[in-house]
This record gives structure tokens, C-alpha cells and sequence, in this order.
């Protein structure tokens, strides 16, 4: 295999799948914990459904490049170990398989990785999955081709220390041009290829985000160096994961950090963790990719194209296929599998709009391809179904309502508009970007609790646009006739080829709701036909299933320290590497004071710096020992000058010895504790990248 397959045979690890298989039997003797079991197959992909005793696995498609032999091990794994027969494509660009029984995991886990899939950091406090514009490589308007960036910084996030306990998840997108297809402006940190003149490089995007509290991405770089790519996307990683509120679920996206500091304040802070990356990372080069002038062309927008597409390459074409709500059956998967590998094309991909597509088509072959696809049931879009839907009550603990049996009813009309179906506020169906989006709530009106969806308008999240208008809130029953309407009106009303991002902002803020108000309003004598949700044979009601498990259980406090110890362990060795001994010599410092933290929070003692931690531990006979050694560490890493080699390496050595000790004490003292991946010597360092890109 080539192509995609370059960067997902990097990613796949039999070794961890393995462990977590062990992991899974651990739980299953009730050898370690449900919350802690919660956050291990949080970390592999394992999400808990609504249903019990069925999970749904998540697998990350980088940039959404997929080959037709990942499609027929997805297709493998559906039928073997599923109990419904469709897959889901995600506006993050990866596919979902619902109803897997939780003993029946890592054996898909395996089936996945043979191909070079993986599922880790799926799910869970993690970069999730790392999105791109759907025609990266092929568009005529690109910069350069952001895959290639892509793929060095998917391989250099995963599974890195500073990834693995972060304070709440975080998204990342790449766009090859300023039309910045990949929306960047809602997304926690965006990657925007742009020209200065004569040069290349990138404009960073950071704080954006949905669901609660929707939220445009500021300009944290106008323009930075592509050698300076990975350390500025660090910087904001790192902030993320310094600052943000690891205690207030609801606060603790990186959005919210740009709230309390200010937009200057952001920044500032970003500078300064820039900076000392910088440092750490001396003179070495992200890898670079191949730069050109934009051709012009059209903007093709977040998802697929609504047709076929002409690519830059002469004679070849994108042809788009349409899934309904992002649907495939095992057949269907097998079937574009076959298709892709006796057309000998290896470039497919999933998109923002649930779609999926075929690359590099030549001209002469898009006839018998369609026809092919038609034999499978699927087609290229038609105007008005670019509908696109989470999956809300049918698996997901924290869905309202039926938004996968309201998506198909929708349409977006003569003009094609988007429509986007979420099931409850936090937005996976990116309903703020829609024309026309919606999310599903519950209002109590009379007495009765009425599933209602609250409308978001003229919603655009590439360059040039913005989060939507938020409108009324409609009674689920009424939606339908609801969005017919603001359809109607569009058409009676705009001026000339009026887009709706542009009608819906020239309206007065009132417009909408005097426009629905008989649809809003609910009278007494209305309840009866209001009360049940699409689908639904009962009367609406909310579940109460617990907190969901995007963000994962609740931050183990000594795992985070023991992560930020191997984070800065990173930094140090790359200082030593580069013989800035005392710049090394302050990070070991940070990692002591980080483990000295951890071994606090286990025995109860609490301490302003590493000398007050050193004095607190030594009066407690448990840790009497590691405190003996950690006064030793602590008089060293407190030198005004460090010493040279080989004198540095034997103080890391002894000073990763004794966290190794740390994490054994702990391990101890609580059993559900999982450390190892905190201790491991880390090979993912910036110098390697260079080496493998």
C-alpha cells in the first residue's frame, strides 16, 4: 500500500493493544477499577454508549486518507464484531463502529492495525483526531499540500506525554490556503498555509470551538516559518495543558483560556512557552513540504464537493460519493474496497460532511466508476442532501434527541444548503457552521418536559465567515415545517445570487422568531402533539446516564504530574543534546517538582516548591526513603552550574531512577494507578521526526 498508508503504518502499536487487552481482563477480575478501566479504553478508542454492555470504537483517519484495504478491514470488523450493520463517518474525519461488545475489542483493535489502523487517542483528554482540508494535494488554490505537515505532527503528538491527560480534548485542522476549507475558526487550533510576499508559511488559529459557549478562534501568528510549525502547535498544546481548568468539565476547553486571558494575555503566554520550545528544540527543521503559487479555482468548501471535481493534475478528477448521514454497510465498505483496487486507485477520503472520495480519477474512467457505486447503492451527491447528523440519542450517552431519524427527513432545497443535526448542545454535527443547524434540548413548558431544537443560522466556519446567529428554539414536532419556512423565505427574499450566510445576517435580530412565532409558541392544548420526539413512541424524556465520556472520568491528578515529568524529561534531553546543561538541568528540576507533587497529593501534603515538598515527605515514615534521595536530587538540580558530560547523564539517569521508584511507591499505594506509559523512554522526540519525515 502506498500513499495514506505512509503515515498509518506509523501509527498502529500491537504492543499497546495487547496491554490493553490485559488491561480489559484486569478490569473484568476486578483487578483495577471502572473509572480507571474508563480512562484506558477512553485512551484506545472505546467509547460507552447509551446501551450497556456495547461500545462504539472510534478510528482516527488522519486528514481522512484511507486506502480501499483500511475500507475492507473496516468492513471486517463491522460485520465480526457489531451487532448493527452501518458504519459512521464523522465531521472529524473518522469512522465509528457502534454496538461492539466491550470483551470483542481488542481483537478489532488487531483486525485495525494489521492495516495501519489505530483507534488510540480517539477518544478521551487527547489531540483527537487531526482534520485537513478533503482536497489537500489536489486543489489548485493550495499553498502547499498540508498532509505532509499533517502527518509529521499527527506522528509527533501520539502518544506523547504532553497528549495523554490534558485537561479536556482538543482539535486540531490544516488548510492549504486562506479559504482554510478545513475551518480552522472552530477548532482549538488551526493550521492556515499562507504566503508573505516571496514567503511560505503558516497563520495559527487558536480558541475556537462549539458546543457551550461557541467560540471564533483568535490569530495567535499571522505568519510563522514552516520550520517553526511544530513549535508553535506545542505552545498552544502546552497552554492548553497548563492552564485550563482541569476541575469545571464546562470551562476547561482552551476557548475558555482566551476568555480569562484576553486575547494580549493569550498571546503573551503563547510567546513565551514559543519561546521556550524554541529553545529546547535548537536548530532543528520541521521537515518541508513543497511549496507553489495559488492557481485560482474555485473554493470547494468543508466537505466534498458537490460534483466532480477537476484536481490541479491535468486529466484526473475528485469524484465525491454521498452517505446518507455518513452511513456504509460491511458490503458497501467491501465493495468501494474492490472498486478502489481494480480501478488502482489508493487515495480515498472521508470528509467534514460525512462523505467520502475517490482522488486522482482519470477523466476517462468517472462513467464506469458511478456506475460501479450505483451497483453498491451510492452516488454522488444530489442537490439538497447535504444533511449531516451525529449520531444523538440512537448510541450517545449524552444525546436529546433522535437527531440520526430527523437528519434524513431534512433537506437543503433548490439551493443546496447545509443542514447539520445535532442531538444535544455540544455540537458534533458542528450546527453553529451550518446554513440551517440545529441541536436538540428539552424545555419544560405546562408541566412537561418537550423536545425542542434550537436553530443556529448563516453558519460558515471557512476563512471569511463566522459562527451562526443563533435563532429561536422550535418544538421537535414543529422542525420540519420550521426549517421549510426559513427556506421559503430565503428564497422569496434574497437579492440577486445572495448567499444565506449573507441573507441571514442582513436580517433584523427578531427577524426569525416573529418569522416561526406560531411554530415557538405552545399552548396548553398543544402538549399532547408536542411531547414525543422523532421516532419516538413514548412520551420525551431525558435519560440520566451519567456525565459523558468525550471528556473522559475524572483527571487522576498524580497520572498528570507523572505525564508533565516525561514532558519535560523531553525538553531536557533535547537541551543536553544540544550541551545547554543548565537549561537541561532547570527542566530535571521541573520533573522532580512535578513527581515531588504527586507523591503531595497520595499522602496529603501540600508544599509551595520542591524544598518544602522535600521536608514534608521526610517526616512521613512511607516515604522516608524516596524523600532521603529526592534532598540529594534537589541540592543538585539547584546548581548554579551545571555540570558537563559525563557528570549530566549520570544525574538524569539517577534522577529518572528515582521516578521510576516514585511510580512504584504510588503504583502501590493504589493499584488502579496505570504509570507505565509515563516512564517509558520516549522515542518521539522533535530530533527523530526529522529523521523519519
Amino acid at each position: 500500500m502506498e500513499g495514506s498508508v505512509t503515515l498509518t503504518q506509523t501509527l498502529a502499536d500491537f504492543a499497546e493493544i495487547d496491554q490493553y487487552g490485559r488491561d480489559l481482563e484486569g478490569f473484568r477480575n476486578l483487578q483495577i477499577d471502572a473509572d480507571r478501566f474508563t480512562a484506558i479504553r477512553l485512551q484506545m478508542g472505546c467509547y460507552g454508549q447509551r446501551q450497556e454492555g456495547v461500545n462504539m470504537l472510534r478510528i482516527k483517519i488522519p486528514g481522512g486518507r484511507i486506502t480501499g484495504p483500511q475500507l475492507r478491514a473496516i468492513g471486517d470488523v463491522l460485520e465480526s464484531h457489531s451487532r448493527i450493520e452501518t458504519a459512521h463517518v464523522t465531521t472529524r474525519q473518522d469512522i465509528q463502529l457502534h454496538h461492539v461488545p466491550l470483551e470483542q475489542t481488542p481483537e478489532a483493535m488487531r483486525t485495525l492495525a494489521r492495516v495501519g489502523l489505530t483507534t488510540r487517542e480517539a477518544c478521551g483528554n487527547t489531540i483527537r483526531n487531526v482534520t485537513a482540508c478533503p482536497l489537500a494535494g489536489v486543489c489548485s488554490r493550495e499553498h502547499t499540500d498540508v498532509n505532509h505537515h499533517l502527518q509529521t505532527a499527527v506522528r509527533h503528538f501520539l502518544r506523547n506525554p504532553l497528549n495523554q491527560q490534558m485537561p479536556r480534548k482538543f482539535k486540531v485542522s490544516f488548510s492549504g490556503c486562506e479559504s482554510d476549507c478545513a475551518q480552522g475558526m472552530i477548532h482549538d487550533l488551526g493550521i492556515v498555509a499562507v504566503r508573505d510576499g516571496e514567503r511560505s508559511g503558516f497563520k495559527i488559529l487558536a480558541g475556537g470551538g462549539l458546543g457551550h459557549k461557541p467560540h471564533e478562534a483568535i490569530v495567535v501568528e499571522s505568519f510563522i516559518e514552516e520550520h517553526d510549525l511544530l513549535i508553535a502547535m506545542e505552545a498552544v498544546v502546552t497552554l492548553h495543558n497548563k492552564y485550563s481548568d482541569r476541575t469545571k468539565r464546562a470551562k476547561s476547553r482552551i476557548k475558555f483560556l482566551v476568555d480569562r486571558f484576553g486575547a494580549e494575555g493569550f498571546i503573551e503566554r503563547y510567546r513565551e512557552e514559543f519561546a521556550r520550545i524554541k529553545e529546547a528544540y535548537g536548530g532543528r527543521e520541521f521537515p518541508p513540504g513543497e511549496w507553489r503559487d495559488d492557481a485560482g479555482g474555485p473554493v470547494p468548501g468543508s466537505g466534498a464537493p458537490r460534483r466532480v471535481f477537476a484536481q490541479k493534475q491535468s486529466g484526473y478528477t475528485v469524484f465525491p460519493v454521498a452517505l446518507p448521514i455518513g452511513s456504509m454497510t460491511a458490503a458497501q465498505l467491501r465493495g468501494i474496497a474492490g472498486i478502489a483496487e481494480d480501478r488502482g486507485l489508493t487515495d480515498l477520503r472521508t470528509t467534514q460532511d460525512q462523505n467520502l472520495m475517490f482522488l486522482n480519477v482519470p477523466e476517462a474512467d468517472v462513467a464506469g466508476l458511478q456506475a460501479d457505486l450505483r451497483d453498491l447503492g451510492l452516488d454522488v451527491p444530489r442537490i439538497g442532501d447535504n444533511v449531516v447528523a451525529c449520531p444523538g440519542t440512537s448510541t450517545c450517552r449524552l444525546g436529546i434527541t433522535s437527531s440520526t431519524t430527523l437528519g434524513p427527513k431534512l433537506d437543503g432545497g433548490e439551493h443546496d444548503l447545509r443542514m447539520r443535526v445535532s442531538g444535544c448542545h455540544n455540537g458534533c454535527a458542528q450546527p453553529e457552521s451550518g446554513d440551517i443547524g440545529i441541536y436538540g434540548e428539552g424545555r419544560r413548558l405546562h408541566g412537561k418536559l418537550i423536545p425542542h431544537y434550537q436553530i443556529y443560522l448563516g453558519g460558515d466556519g471557512v476563512g471569511g465567515g463566522g459562527i451562526g446567529i443563533k435563532g429561536p428554539s422550535v418544538p421537535s414536532a414543529r422542525i420540519e415545517p420550521a426549517v421549510e419556512r426559513i427556506k421559503q423565505a430565503y428564497v422569496d427574499e434574497r437579492i440577486d445570487q445572495e448567499s444565506f450566510y449573507s441573507w441571514a445576517r442582513r436580517q433584523d435580530p427578531k427577524y426569525f422568531h416573529i418569522l416561526l412565532a406560531d411554530l415557538i409558541a405552545v399552548a396548553a392544548e398543544d402538549v399532547p402533539v408536542v411531547l414525543r420526539d422523532h421516532g419516538d413512541a413514548a412520551d420525551f424524556r431525558v435519560l440520566q446516564l451519567g456525565g459523558g465520556e468525550c471528556a473522559g472520568v475524572s483527571q487522576q491528578k498524580i497520572g498528570t504530574l507523572f505525564f508533565e515529568a516525561a514532558h519535560e524529561r523531553n525538553y531536557r534531553d533535547a537541551l543536553k543534546f544540544q550541551r545547554k546543561y543548565s537549561e537541561a538541568l532547570s527542566c530535571a528540576d521541573a520533573s522532580l517538582t512535578a513527581v515531588a507533587r504527586a507523591l503531595g497529593d497520595a499522602t496529603g501534603v501540600q508544599a509551595d516548591d520542591l524544598a518544602g515538598f522535600v521536608t514534608k515527605l521526610s517526616a512521613i515514615p512511607d516515604t522516608q526513603a524516596l524523600a532521603a534521595e529526592l534532598t540529594e536530587l534537589a541540592d543538585i538540580v539547584a546548581l548554579e552550574e551545571a555540570p558537563g558530560e559525563p557528570d549530566i547523564s549520570a544525574i538524569f539517569t539517577r534522577i529518572d531512577a528515582w521516578i521510576d521508584s516514585a511510580a512504584e511507591w504510588c503504583q502501590q499505594r493504589d493499584p488502579t494507578l496505570v504509570l507505565r506509559e509515563a516512564l517509558r523512554p520516549q522515542a518521539r522526540r522533535f530530533t527523530s521526526l526529522v529523521a523519519t519525515a
